[in-house]
């Protein structure tokens, strides 16, 4: 395997190179996002499973155990879209690596690079639609009619009292 000795070869490998990093920086980001939302979704949880285990036998908590199963949802959303984000970061990389080396040996392997960018994004792809489905759920969830019943309800029992 040759390797190239000239600088302006290896000057412009690495610019190749260095242009998927703009995702891998998009894709740091996203992590960062959703890692952020499953944090979120499991401290939902376990207080809800908590109120479930401490209320008694005869209330049966319908509304709890149903958000429950919406945060189990959402929660295998959340954790499919950091394994297609870290599956992304992967191929991403060895795109740069696999550029870098086309670059500067002798190595023909410009149609993995462009299987593993196109897979990469590709993964990503999927990954914004399963946030964005996590996203969409999560709103469903939010009842503001219910609040906002309560709250002038509270207000009208602040008032007659």
């Amino acid at each position: 395997m040759f390797f190239a000795t000239d600088l302006a070869t290896v000057t412009h490998g690495i610019q190749l190179a260095v242009a998927p990093v703009f995702l891998l920086t998009a894709v740091a980001g996203m992590i960062g996002t959703v890692a952020g939302r499953l944090a979120r979704i499991i401290d939902r949880a376990r207080l809800l499973e908590t109120r479930v285990d401490a209320s008694p036998d005869s209330d049966p908590m319908t509304a709890e155990l149903s958000e429950l199963r919406q945060l189990r949802k959402r929660g295998r959303l959340v954790n499919l879209c950091i394994a297609l984000l870290t599956f992304c970061a992967i191929l991403i990389g060895l795109t740069i690596m696999t550029l870098f080396l086309g670059e500067t040996t002798e190595l023909q392997i410009f149609y993995l690079a462009t299987v593993l960018f196109l897979s990469g994004v590709t993964c990503f792809l999927l990954a914004l639609l399963c946030f964005l489905a996590e996203t969409v759920i999560a709103t469903r969830v939010l009842r503001f009619a219910r609040r906002k019943k309560t709250t002038v309800e509270h207000t009208e029992n602040r008032q007659t009292q």
